[in-house]
């Protein structure tokens, strides 16, 4: 019988709600389709977005969303995206399919978008094709209160007040679609175009967010740092960190979403574990320049990476998700959670229709994928305070090089006094019997859910409901114990009142 310890007592850290953030980029059928339809479409929505995608994020507590980009970002003009929608310039999406962008989504209707979640807006600037003049407008015309050009042009445009604008992004990707940007290069640069971000309300700041890594571009974030930070400056709120699971890692043949087999599940999740090793060793780096972990981890791009699906446009990212996928967001919320002290932000990629999204859509349907049962289990994490907890593993797996731990867990105390624990088991064929044991305190009861099926179980539009989260009951309390089998493939959520 596998322990987990917890310690209530011993607090690590604070669980910022942003660990859950999402991501939505001009990509394929993410905005278009996805979350915008318009106000005169026959799908029920209000002013625009689609209501029945809308409250399924709502459900999750979708705690911030990034825009426009993502590689769009760097080629997004916003003066593109404001005014009547019948006189916005049309332009070729020139990264993702060659389609037509109207650009009748911009940020009036980004910022309506979140109001209606009720999230943290995170705004990513073109530094790589745009100009300061042009990010430093944009900050304007957004935040700032008083009389101005880019105010009044708001205001002409239908919005009064000034809108809050919590993180922005100074360009993305920059050492590759951003710009192919050496690291000393990217780091003059945003030294430059960040001090146009302005700060117009004491009381609203902005926080600032550097382009970080791909993977363990371990040069990259050490440069970019040392150029900030030369004599000592280095204005920043966060920087950046882009991974995705790719479990061939092959990027040609990156394997189907779908049609897999046991060898591939074991080797997906072994690449997905990658992830702790870039938080460490990233988090090291940073740790030279900032050892008070002033400055947040941010990790807004993350998730797996299939082969598109057969017969879809190869431009727009679409793939299914399967428990396979559902494990990947619970072993990396649970990678986010334990590691909260540098970790400060973290956006899977991306919100509907694109790669590992929660919601799914075909004209007026729409499906909750497997990682959204994941994300509705996790979202008791939210501004809670992770606590001390450790559990013993063995390994799993078929092939030499890709065994895995079988268990990943996180615990925090919620604001309302009750104990969150989430935990995986990435076996495929055993469950795992676990002794769970609380530290110093007595339990006084327990409620669960568990998210399992098959390797290869998902849902579709026909069969919505094959994988969803269901009452788990079969659990013994005892003292401070508690004992339970976690089924193999499985998500676990475990709420306790101490």
């Amino acid at each position: 019988m596998a322990k987990l310890y917890v310690n209530p007592n011993v607090k690590k850290g604070h669980i910022n709600p942003e660990l859950q953030g999402h991501f939505s980029e001009h990509l394929g059928r993410c905005i278009y389709e996805g979350i915008f339809v318009g106000e005169n479409s026959q799908i029920p929505n209000e002013n625009g977005m689609r209501t029945d995608v809308v409250e399924a994020l709502k459900e999750i507590q979708v705690p911030v969303l990034r825009w426009p980009g993502g590689c769009f970002a760097d080629e997004y003009h916003w003066m593109d995206g404001i005014g009547p929608k019948e006189k916005r310039k049309k332009m070729i999406n020139t990264h993702w399919g060659g389609v037509v962008e109207d650009n009748s989504f911009g940020t009036h209707e980004f910022m309506e978008l979140c109001r209606q979640l009720g999230c943290k807006t995170y705004i990513n600037g073109n530094l790589g094709s745009g100009t300061v003049q042009e990010m430093s407008e944009w900050v304007e015309y957004m935040t700032f209160e008083g009389v101005s050009p880019m105010a009044d042009l708001r205001k002409q445009n239908g919005h009064e007040e000034p809108w809050r604008v919590d993180y922005f992004g100074v360009g993305n990707e920059n050492w590759g679609c951003g710009g192919n940007m050496r690291p000393e290069y990217y780091g003059d640069l945003y030294r430059r175009y960040q001090t146009y971000v302005r700060n117009y309300n004491s009381d609203r700041p902005v926080a600032k967010i550097a382009c970080g890594a791909s993977a363990d571009d371990y040069h990259w974030t050490d440069k970019v740092l040392e150029t900030t930070f030369d004599h000592g400056w280095g204005f920043m709120n966060g920087m950046s960190l882009h991974y995705y699971t790719v479990p061939s890692g092959n990027w040609q043949k990156k394997g189907s979403a779908t049609d897999f087999d046991e060898k591939e599940w074991y080797r997906t999740l072994k690449g997905t574990l990658k992830m702790e090793e870039l938080i460490r060793r990233h988090g090291a780096i940073m740790d030279q320049y900032d050892p008070q972990k002033k400055i947040g981890m941010i990790v807004d791009e993350w998730g797996t990476w299939y082969d598109v699906e057969p017969g879809t446009n190869p431009g727009f990212l679409y793939q299914q998700n399967t428990m396979r996928d559902a494990l990947v967001a619970g072993i990396n919320l649970n990678l986010f959670n334990k590691n909260c002290d540098r970790v400060k932000m973290a956006n899977i990629a991306q919100m509907v229709n694109v790669l590992q999204a929660v919601i799914l859509t075909d004209g007026d349907r729409m499906v909750k994928t497997p990682t959204w049962h994941a994300f509705n289990l996790y979202k008791f994490h939210q501004d809670a305070e992770l606590v001390e907890s450790s559990v013993e593993t063995v390994e799993t797996g078929l092939e030499e090089g890709f065994m895995i731990p079988n268990l990943s867990e996180s615990v925090s105390l919620g604001k309302d006094g009750r104990l969150h624990v989430t935990l995986t088991n990435a076996s495929l064929t055993d469950a795992a019997d676990i002794q769970a044991i609380f530290s110093e305190t007595r339990v006084k009861s327990v409620k669960a859910a568990v998210l399992t099926g098959s390797m290869k179980a998902h849902n579709t539009f026909d069969t919505p409901d094959t994988v969803h989260a269901q009452e788990f009951t079969d659990l013994t309390v005892n003292g401070n114990q508690v004992s339970f089998t976690a089924p193999a493939c499985s998500v676990m959520h475990l709420e306790v009142e101490i």
